[in-house]
């Protein structure tokens, strides 16, 4: 803790105590660090050890004025729940009044401080400092994530009790604020679930609608209660980025039984979720729906759940397992795709499956596998019965049958672009069986839907899109949508909700744009890689090309880069990741299996999975 700290002015350095856990709780006895030495050592303590708590010190009696700001600094990365530590170097006016869940503010490099020099004596009744740093990203009062860019500079106004003598600080910032990593030490990113509320449901098998859980991911402190963070956090509903989009089985006014503090899975893998009485209200299928949105969520924060059960007032409402889960929601993450498919030397639509290690490819059923029509790139539907081809000199786009041969047919979709780089996008198909394609002819550059991948094309709404669209891939869950946007010369990766419309028939548009990769200066391919999660492939200003993943929010996952790789041009990904990764690079069709090397598996370009 303390690693980020710069441009302090420290007299003496703050200490603390790092303890370890025995088990969930904190108890007497335990093994303990030693409560002698720099913060800086205590922030060595691996990321990954979640038992490990850091507590620090209090103000020191007759701490310099210097001290109380550096000790406050230093007690905002600590593990206090409710930075207990933290208020004791406010006044206690200010104690009451400061509101450190309302916002945290990420800074490249941690706080450093420049002093008043009007007000920067101790001998003087009062004492002031600016805060100061780069931004690198805000996390709302909501748990979500942005990245932000620009100085920093918040004032800090301290004073002595004229009883005491003590300095305590009477403005303090806004919020918490903390350098990079320790925001990374100190927060974890889990996705809550929602269910998709624009009707764009799968067809179970027996026919009936199938909710689409959708992921709305948000950061908890990693070792204050996550579990019940995450709960507490699912039950206040979406961030208001996808709120629109979705909804939630908890009826109004639920919240956890008063007094619940923690969540602990048995040795069952059963956690046990006590809620209030409003919960009573959601009735068989709500609870059980309540019961899938807390599971998937749990999943998401650890693997150590494997079933929930709600309970209110002393009585069980119900208990679901995994199987129930997903029974009642599909998510991307775990529908497994049968193939991977891509264009061969003959520029025909082959496949191999998408596990295991066969590289036995084969042409797909249909006249797309049948070579009369040179292809460019291709999609498939996420039902793998059908599959849409850009002829190869990207003006045409045609859509055939996967399960039954037949005549290819006219095109789609026909560009009036002067050139290949001016036309046709790569096609991709959402979960409603609707293909989505961007036209990038400068005279009219367009994004475009075709229902059911047939009919008139329908130009999508982008309000607020400032550049041309160069790729477009859609979300599993069909709420989010990927752009690669180009704008003077740089491309970076978009994030944007679908809004299909009011109505039925209604246009969709594409709403609230987000940057996914600010660091990037060029983005050159990309693939949905997870429910929240997107594999990308470019490069930083002046930096060399590189693979890698980034969240929808724009935060960088915990998940290892993937193995270098040289002249990459297409990437693919499953939202499922136990399927490998995938690339189209100069030794042709490539691929990552778990914990190896790149391994070379076909000529070939323009790799993809269902989607």
């Amino acid at each position: 803790m303390g690693a980020d700290r710069e441009g302090g002015r420290r007299v003496r350095p703050v200490r603390a105590v790092a303890y370890a856990a025995c088990g969930v709780v904190l108890l007497a006895g335990c093994a303990s660090m030693p409560d002698r030495g720099d913060l800086r050592d205590v922030a060595s303590t691996p990321r990954q050890d979640t038992q490990v708590r850091v507590f620090a010190m209090p103000p020191a009696k007759d701490a310099s004025a210097t001290d109380v700001v550096q000790g406050f600094l230093e007690a905002l990365t600590s593990d206090d729940p409710d930075y207990e530590t933290a208020r004791k170097y406010l006044t206690a006016k200010a104690a009451e009044k400061w509101r450190p869940e309302r916002s945290t503010t990420v800074l490249a490099g941690g706080p450093g401080t420049v002093v008043d020099p009007a007000r920067g004596r101790d001998e003087a009744g009062d004492y002031s400092v600016t805060l100061t740093g780069t931004k690198v990203a805000t996390v709302d009062a909501q748990q979500s994530y942005e990245p932000a860019e620009g100085e920093y500079q918040q004032p800090v106004h301290l004073t002595r009790n004229s009883e005491t003598g003590q300095w305590r600080i009477d403005a303090p910032p806004n919020g918490v604020v903390m350098g990079k990593s320790d925001f990374q030490r100190n927060y974890v990113s889990v996705n809550k679930y929602y269910f998709a509320s624009d009707g764009g449901a799968a067809e179970a098998a027996d026919g009936a609608a199938e909710a689409t859980a959708v992921a709305d991911p948000v950061y908890v402190r990693r070792r204050v209660e996550p579990l019940a963070q995450a709960v507490r956090s699912l039950i206040d509903g979406p961030t208001s980025l996808l709120g629109p989009a979705v909804r939630s089985s908890f009826p109004a006014g639920t919240a956890l039984a008063k007094h619940t503090t923690s969540l602990t899975p048995d040795e069952h893998s059963k956690l046990t979720v006590p809620l209030n009485g409003r919960a009573a209200r959601a009735g068989a299928q709500g609870c059980a729906e309540m019961a899938a949105q807390l599971l998937y969520t749990l999943q998401s924060l650890t693997p150590a759940v494997d079933e929930v059960e709600l309970r209110s007032g002393g009585e069980r409402l119900c208990t679901l397992t995994d199987d129930g889960a997903e029974a009642i929601a599909t998510r991307g993450s775990a529908e497994r795709p049968d193939y991977l498919y891509f264009v061969d030397g003959k520029k025909r639509l082959v496949r191999l499956p998408s596990g295991g290690s066969s590289t036995a490819v084969e042409p797909v059923p249909g006249a797309l596998g049948e070579g009369g029509t040179a292809l460019r790139s291709v999609a498939v539907s996420r039902d793998e019965h059908t599959a849409a081809g850009v002829g190869l000199d990207a003006r045409s786009l045609y859509v055939g049958s996967l399960v039954s041969s037949g005549s290819l047919g006219d095109p789609v979709l026909v560009s009036e672009g002067a050139t290949e780089e001016e036309r046709l996008t790569p096609p991709s198909w959402d979960t409603r069986g609707d293909l989505w394609i961007a036209d990038r002819n400068p005279d009219d550059p367009r994004l475009l839907v075709l229902r059911e991948g047939s009919g008139e094309p329908v130009q999508v709404g982008t309000p607020g899109l400032d550049g041309r669209v160069q790729a477009v891939r859609v979300a599993a869950d069909g709420v989010r949508i990927a752009l690669i946007v180009e704008k003077d010369g740089d491309r970076s990766l978009l994030i944007g909700r679908i809004d299909r419309g009011a109505k039925a028939g209604d246009p969709p548009t594409v709403r609230d744009l987000r940057s996914a990769t600010p660091e990037l200066e060029e983005v050159t391919a990309m693939s949905w890689a997870g429910d929240s999660r997107l594999v990308v492939v470019g490069r930083e200003r002046g930096g060399v090309q590189q693979v890698g993943y980034v969240q929808v929010d724009g935060s960088a996952p915990e998940a290892a880069v993937p193995a270098a790789l040289t002249g990459v041009k297409d990437i693919a990904a499953s939202e499922d990741d136990r399927v490998p990764l995938v690339a189209y690079s100069e030794d042709g069709i490539v691929r990552l299996p778990s914990g190896t090397q790149w391994q070379k598996v076909s000529t070939g370009m323009a790799p993809v999975y269902p989607g």
